[in-house]
């Protein structure tokens, strides 16, 4: 395994949903870098439904209150093909 992915995948680990500190997250990967970094892709809360956006290499992890609901639905939009249909259409704290 290359260095790049091993800490990528060592800090995508390791993180928890803002809300309800839930862990581990669902990390879905739709777009890499080479092998080594997830350019676009979404963290997934199973407990509370939330998704978070993984956007030019950066997750965006904000409360509700501070989201961008035309970010998030425009990346609903462009990747719902690759997403889960309960985010799609019932995902927090925006859906389709």
């Amino acid at each position: 395994m290359r260095q790049g992915r091993h800490v990528q995948r060592k800090l995508l680990d390791i993180l928890a949903c803002p809300i309800d500190k839930h862990y581990p997250l669902e990390l879905m990967e739709f777009s890499l870098r080479g092998m080594d970094v997830v350019v676009d892709g979404a963290l997934v809360c199973q407990e509370c439904g939330r998704y978070y956006p993984i956007i030019d290499e950066i997750p965006v992890m904000l409360p509700d209150n501070l989201r961008n609901r035309k970010e998030d639905l425009g990346f609903l939009e462009r990747w719902s093909s690759k997403l889960p249909q309960n985010v799609v259409h019932g995902g927090k704290p925006w859906s389709l």
